[in-house]
């Protein structure tokens, strides 16, 4: 009983500032989405609408679009990365020299502020100053410039994704490797499998709720995408690159329609979390009911 008492005490804290800082502005947010309200107009004051926001996203052109691009975008990001961290976490189990010098400049990217990386590439990738398409040019005769070209900005926000997380996926799967017991891996040897059979019956089931966990945390996490893409491409050339953090900023600061936003945020919301549900269906519910 006092165990259980000093528990609820020491996660008292965190239950107050999760409730002050995360489920408050969810409320407040979700109250706003009814209202029609800009903050800078002659009429200041909130006008409630009721759906007419929910309404308006359905006919919404720039928001369908925006949702499509980011679906892509989490797609070809999120799969990329588990990938590349898979073969690098395979690779850091391993010994082989400067293998300490590598994992630390392998994880380096984490500790970027993304509003720097999206600088940085920025830099990298303008036509007149930037080393890639420099190299593009001089070594395959390749013209790059995210200004004008809808498929090299996208390109370049997907890799420039991939480079700044995959640290992260790589991490979370060396966690899960080193756990696994070693026990059926030396069976499966004995019984004649190959490294491919071993993958798909032994590595990937076990380590597969880390798998589904670092989805979870990458999907989210790319949903929300803003400050890389505002300083890289500003959502453009056109809206090839408005994800749907970069429509609701567009939408909330320069039009000032907080109402409109909050209910994009919302449905944002509500759209992440069915697509985690979904998720754990397809993935977690068949490996569960075969235990059953």
């Amino acid at each position: 009983m006092q165990s259980n008492r000093l528990g609820w005490i020491l996660l008292a804290p965190t239950m107050v500032i999760l409730f002050f800082f995360g489920v408050l502005p969810f409320i407040y947010v979700v109250f706003v989405s009814f209202h029609s309200w800009n903050p800078f107009a002659a009429n200041p004051e909130m006008i409630y609408n009721g759906a007419d926001n929910f309404r308006q996203i359905v006919f919404d052109e720039g928001f369908l679009n925006s949702l499509g691009v980011t679906v892509m975008f989490v797609f070809f990001a999120v799969l990329s990365e588990l990938i590349i961290g898979y073969l690098l976490a395979q690779a850091f189990m391993k010994d082989f020299p400067g293998k300490a010098i590598f994992r630390t400049i392998h994880t380096l990217p984490l500790i970027v502020a993304p509003i720097i990386v999206g600088s940085v590439w920025k830099l990298m990738t303008t036509p007149s100053i930037g080393i890639i398409p420099h190299y593009l040019d001089e070594w395959f005769g390749i013209t790059m410039n995210i200004g004008t070209s809808a498929f090299a900005a996208f390109t370049t926000i997907v890799i420039m994704d991939i480079w700044h997380w995959t640290p992260l996926v790589t991490l979370t799967l060396i966690a899960a490797l080193v756990s696994l017991p070693q026990d059926p891996f030396e069976q499966a040897q004995i019984d004649g499998a190959n490294k491919r059979q071993i993958f798909w019956h032994i590595t990937l089931p076990m380590i597969m709720p880390a798998v589904i966990a670092t989805i979870f945390i990458r999907m989210m996490d790319a949903l929300r995408t803003v400050d890389e893409v505002w300083m890289l491409t500003g959502g453009g050339p056109g809206s090839s690159t408005r994800f749907v953090g970069v429509h609701i900023f567009k939408e909330v600061f320069p039009k000032t329609n907080y109402g409109y936003g909050s209910t994009i945020s919302v449905i944002v919301l509500y759209l992440t979390i069915v697509a985690c549900w979904l998720l754990y269906v397809i993935m977690l519910a068949p490996r569960n009911s075969k235990k059953g």
